[in-house]
């Protein structure tokens, strides 16, 4: 795997030097664009939008409109704006990891380190796993700061970026309902629905069957066979009264089950 980011991460005075790796890798099928017509590739240009001729990689750089006018920005310039940040990751706090809302987390990393950081690194994996209390940093990725947490996974310590909070829509923009009038028997048929639901999380029975399922369909179509899919229909159910489709998803469990 190729490091996405090198750097250093500062624990008290102990610093550890490191490389971050994505910890991700997608399951979906890698699709082309082609055009309709012919299924050739479709190319997508950089083009000059006052020549018109395709400009190549290396002449490319950022930007920003400033009173109408472009201010260029070259990667010092990025490194120059925080230089500490482009290059530390300093662990600012420790906090509880359940008082972060899913919301704001984005995307995990591993991070590794060099020979001589092996001792620190597992220092503050192990003082993780005792304390149960993530670590919680910023630094910059390709020009845009986010914040952090560090937290042990196995025998690695994974690096989640994680929004800030100016990030998050205001969800008074939405119409939510505010208040409604919910029954006593609805609100136990939902705890008992819930409560017949519920099991132990293991993330390892879950797969992505939407990607075999495609992958069929394009065999399928390869071979020029055509499928027949039953055709899906969701019906709304406009009824204020939630008392019999809570039964029935009850009833449906039971059945499974038995």
């Amino acid at each position: 795997m190729k490091a996405i980011w090198t750097g250093t991460i500062g624990f008290g005075l102990v610093n550890i030097a490191l490389k971050i790796f994505s910890a991700i890798e997608e399951s979906s099928l890698d699709l082309d664009t082609l055009d309709k017509k012919d299924h050739a590739r479709i190319r997508f240009k950089r083009v000059n939008k006052n020549t018109g001729k395709e400009v190549a990689w290396p002449n490319i750089i950022k930007g920003y409109d400033y009173d109408g006018k472009y201010v260029a920005l070259n990667d010092e310039d990025f490194e120059k704006a925080s230089p500490e940040k482009t290059k530390i990751i300093e662990i600012k706090e420790f906090v509880n990891e359940n008082e972060i809302e899913s919301i704001f987390f984005e995307t995990p990393y591993f991070f590794e380190t060099q020979k001589s950081g092996e001792k620190a690194y597992v220092l503050l994996r192990e003082a993780l796993k005792k304390t149960g209390k993530p670590g919680l940093g910023s630094f910059v990725m390709r020009n845009k700061e986010s914040l952090c947490i560090l937290k042990p996974l196995d025998t690695a310590i994974v690096l989640n970026k994680i929004r800030f909070a100016q990030e998050i829509r205001n969800v008074n923009d939405l119409n939510i309902p505010q208040k409604a009038t919910i029954k006593p028997a609805e609100l136990k048929m939902a705890i008992a629905l819930i409560n017949q639901l519920s099991s132990n999380f293991n993330i390892a029975k879950y797969k992505d069957s939407y990607t075999n399922e495609l992958m069929k369909l394009i065999k399928a179509k390869a071979r020029g066979k055509k499928l027949n899919v039953p055709a899906l229909r969701v019906v709304h159910n406009k009824t204020k009264d939630l008392m019999p489709q809570l039964k029935a998803g009850l009833d449906v469990k039971k059945k499974r089950a038995s």
